[in-house]
């Protein structure tokens, strides 16, 4: 079974993170920042990774600390998760559009992390997004989860106008591109690489 479950406590957050990589998007998260629990809910529903996430922090000062450690953790038990990649199709490529927005993300399970995101409108990273969440949480958090889990991910926003679609768009074009990219490959069993490792 492709299950992890992680957790990190520090003296600004504490963080449970379990997750099953063959489930149907089934989650339980609350992270006390609610724009950030419905971005995970959608990324667990999009990706059809299950995923039970709980954490508290010092949100009194700032979400970055709780959203950063949430990320990190989800980012090391996708990585226990997929143990030595075999079997996987290793890529994935999506496009999600939500009204006016338009998000294209790839996904390379290469065990290299890498994160590049462009395209987003001057502005929207200082954008408050449910009274919690600003625009630059959103790179924050991806390329966290992309650095501790060995991802890959180029994530572009071709278009979009409203802040909480570009996020959603954003979050759901990587959930679509990671449920690819962690789904068996019917026709491969080994380590998609010629290396052979990843």
């Amino acid at each position: 079974m492709r299950q992890a479950q992680r957790s990190r406590t520090t003296s600004e957050s504490s963080v449970t993170v379990s997750i099953n990589l063959d489930g149907t998007g089934q989650s339980d998260i609350s992270t006390s920042v609610p724009f950030f629990d419905h971005m995970l809910t959608a990324l667990s529903k999009h990706s059809l990774i299950d995923m039970e996430i709980k954490a508290d922090g010092d949100t009194h000062i700032d979400v970055h600390h709780t959203v950063e450690d949430t990320s990190i953790v989800l980012g090391q038990a996708l990585s226990e998760a997929l143990g030595d990649k075999s079997g996987i199709r290793r890529y994935g490529l999506a496009a999600v559009p939500l009204d006016e927005a338009l998000a294209r993300c790839v996904v390379d399970v290469a065990g290299r992390p890498y994160f590049v995101h462009e395209g987003e409108p001057e502005g929207q990273q200082y954008h408050l997004i449910g009274g919690h969440f600003t625009g630059s949480m959103t790179s924050h958090s991806l390329e966290s989860i992309a650095f501790h889990a060995g991802l890959t991910v180029h994530l572009d926003l071709l278009r979009g106008r409203d802040p909480h679609h570009i996020v959603e768009a954003e979050f759901k074009a990587f959930a679509r591109a990671l449920r690819e990219a962690v789904e068996p490959d019917e026709r491969n069993s080994s380590v998609p690489s010629t290396k052979g490792v990843l």
